[in-house]
């Protein structure tokens, strides 16, 4: 570690009743292959049906002939609800989920995977609930499209390598929502990059910067708990922040192109102008320097203000030249993507169902949760104006921010960080 942090004041909190639902997924009889009943349906079990999960279940059904929903699970009933008219406007014929495969509570993730014909789980709650219920479809036997971020802590990261290596060694999937690594502008660059089109990479720029995005009100019948979870984005224990929550792409693009981690991470960042309480306790900018382990750096910046510059890509810098994310080569070669390809979101679905149908499989669970976990340096990073290096943060680090309790109720978060003063866990 670079710096050395102050004493952990935070203990590993319990999820509601985990060790027993660690037990119970455990004892559950999954689905290891597709073909242990004779046939290759896909029938999906989905948890989170808020707008990301009713996405990610459409773009399922769109991927591939032979693919159905049969479960669905949320925090709040109306979300379940509203996901299966969503899914059922856009596939009528491939929704057959019935009242008693509509589950809600906090432990709606046990339900859905403790249905026995349930073979993929796709999962895209919140960011803070991932590695619980990633865990808890793993050990239950099932496959598992999981939306990014993996995690929004060290320790979650830690989980998520954990059940991807059970993962493997029961020979299930895992396919994160990283679209880009399917997107083919995205795996021609990294072709031509790879093969030297740009000579040795010495250093590069990765952008998220964007306007706002929705926000919920709290209102007198909500409980903090409830509201903390409708309004998640704004909470660091549910999104990790928004260069967790949404700028891990250009991280794991930027990892990708280097096919190394980075090494250190030095960020600041902070909230200027979303200061009200609906706006939680996050930060509204963020400016990261990676260093990797070549000595090149990589200065990544992410922000949600309205009124400014809009920029969403990355710039990987060669000895030969430059690439751009999205499809173009300058310098000693020039190249630019102009071919077809399919919607990303409809393409990661796509190779993991083609993988589940030829035996395979894909498992991209320790490669989301290492990017995940850079993300998560360089918010830690601005939050104390602290320097952080790879190996402490991944295996010193102790930063759980796992709630004490979850259930719906009173749920005080910690207050917006201040650099130099909060502390490095």
């Amino acid at each position: 570690m670079t710096d050395t942090p102050a004493k952990n004041h935070l203990s590993r909190r319990d999820f509601l009743k985990t060790a027993g639902a660690a037990s119970l997924a455990s004892a559950i009889p999954g689905s290891l292959g597709l073909h242990a009943a004779g046939s290759d349906a896909i029938k999906i079990g989905v948890i989170g049906c808020g707008g990301r999960g009713t996405g990610a279940a459409i773009d399922c059904l769109n991927a591939a002939p032979g693919v159905e929903v049969v479960a669905l699970g949320d925090l709040l009933m109306e979300r379940v609800e509203s996901a299966y008219k969503k899914i059922k406007e856009a596939h009528p014929d491939k929704i057959k989920v019935p009242r008693e495969r509509m589950f809600a509570g906090f432990d709606n993730h046990l339900k859905v995977t403790a249905c026995p014909d349930v073979n993929l789980i796709v999962t895209a709650a919140p960011p803070g609930f991932r590695p619980i219920h990633l865990k808890a479809a793993v050990e239950a036997g099932k496959h598992v499209f999981m939306e990014k971020p993996a995690a929004v802590d060290p320790v979650g990261v830690r989980s998520v390598i954990a059940s991807s290596e059970l993962a493997a060694r029961k020979g299930l999937s895992i396919v994160s929502g990283t679209q880009r690594r399917h997107q083919q502008r995205y795996l021609e660059v990294m072709k031509r990059i790879h093969g030297g089109a740009i000579g040795e990479i010495v250093g590069g720029q990765c952008y998220w910067n964007q306007g706002e995005l929705w926000v919920i009100k709290k209102t007198p019948a909500m409980s903090e708990m409830e509201w903390q979870c409708r309004n998640w984005l704004y909470f660091s224990w549910l999104s990790g922040d928004h260069i967790v929550e949404q700028h891990v792409h250009n991280i794991d693009v930027m990892n990708w192109a280097f096919g190394a981690l980075p090494v250190k991470v030095m960020a600041m960042g902070g909230r200027q102008q979303r200061i009200a309480p609906e706006y939680g306790n996050i930060y509204d900018h963020f400016a990261v320097e990676f260093e990797y382990p070549n000595g090149a750096r990589v200065m990544s910046f992410c922000r949600q203000i309205p009124g400014c510059a809009d920029r969403v890509e990355e710039k990987i810098v060669g000895a030969k030249g430059t690439a751009m994310g999205y499809g173009e080569i300058h310098g000693e070669t020039f190249w630019k993507f102009e071919g077809d390809e399919v919607d990303p979101y409809v393409q990661e679905h796509t190779d993991l169902i083609a993988g589940l149908r030829s035996g395979k499989l894909l498992n991209e669970g320790r490669r989301v949760a290492e990017s995940t976990m850079c993300a998560i340096m360089g918010r830690m990073s601005a939050y104390t104006g602290r320097a952080i290096s790879w190996e402490w943060a991944m295996n010193s680090s102790k930063l759980d921010l796992t709630p004490a309790k979850f259930e719906f109720g009173p749920n005080p978060v910690d207050p917006v960080a201040m650099p130099g003063k909060t502390p490095l866990i």
